[in-house]
C-alpha cells in the first residue's frame, strides 16, 4: 500500500529541462567549445557537482560570475507545469497519500516558483531542498528523509523522477521509481526505473 509520493522539481513537475540546457549549453560553449553535449551529460546534477567536475583549478575563478549569470538567468524562467501534474496529485490526496517535492533547487529558487505559482504550496505536504540534506543525488539522503518526515517505509513509497542521478537516488532509497522521459529516451530509463511515463496525462494510481 503507497502512503507517500515523492517528486523530483524541474523535469518532473516543471517543464524547465530546456531552459536549463540552453543555459548551460552556453556556459559550455565559453568554457570548453572543443567539448560539445556536456550540457546533456550535466542533467541532474547539482551546482556544486557540476562546479567540481567542470570548474576547477584555472576555471575556479569563473565559479563566481556562472552563479551571477545563472540567478539572473532564473529569475527570467517560466515555470510551466509538466501536462497533468496537478490533477495528478490532486486525485494522491483524495486517496489519502502524502506528497513531497524532493529537490535540489534552493531556497532561493524556490520563492521565484513561489511567486510564479501561489497555489503551489498547497498541492504539497512538505517541500524539501537542498538545505534540508546532507547528501545529493545519486546518494538516497533525500528520499529516505522526506519518507521519514511521513513516517512511511520505502515499500510505502513512490518517486518520481527524471534525471539519471535523481532514478539512482529514488531506486536506492527502496521506493518504487517512476521516470519521466522529459530529459532521457524511456529506453535509457529503463534500468533505473519500474515504469517510464512521458508526463501525467491519463496518468493513475492504478497505473502503478
Amino acid at each position: 500500500m503507497l502512503t507517500a509520493a515523492l517528486f523530483d522539481l524541474d523535469g518532473v513537475i516543471f517543464d524547465t529541462e530546456p531552459q536549463y540546457t540552453k543555459f548551460w549549453g552556453s556556459e559550455f560553449q565559453r568554457y570548453y567549445p572543443d567539448e560539445p553535449g556536456l550540457e546533456q551529460a550535466i542533467k541532474g546534477q547539482t551546482l556544486t557537482q557540476i562546479y567540481d567536475r567542470y570548474f576547477v583549478g584555472a576555471l575556479m575563478g569563473e565559479r563566481e560570475a556562472i552563479t551571477s549569470r545563472l540567478n539572473d538567468y532564473e529569475r527570467r524562467m517560466s515555470f510551466p507545469y509538466i501536462a497533468g501534474v496537478q490533477e495528478f496529485i490532486i486525485s494522491l490526496h483524495q486517496r489519502g497519500l502524502h506528497t513531497a517535492v524532493v529537490t535540489s533547487s534552493n531556497h532561493e529558487k524556490m520563492a521565484r516558483v513561489y511567486e510564479q505559482h501561489p497555489e503551489f504550496k498547497g498541492l504539497f505536504d512538505a517541500i524539501l531542498t537542498s538545505e534540508d540534506f546532507l547528501h545529493s543525488k545519486p546518494h538516497p539522503d533525500c528520499y529516505l528523509r522526506a519518507m521519514a518526515r511521513f513516517g512511511a517505509t520505502p515499500n510505502e513509497a513512490v518517486v518520481f523522477e527524471d534525471s539519471i542521478n535523481g532514478l539512482r537516488s529514488g531506486r536506492d532509497s527502496g521506493a518504487l521509481v517512476v521516470a519521466l522521459t522529459t530529459s532521457h529516451s524511456a529506453e535509457k530509463l529503463k534500468a533505473l526505473s519500474d515504469y517510464q511515463i512521458p508526463d501525467f496525462t491519463n496518468f493513475s494510481l492504478e497505473k502503478l
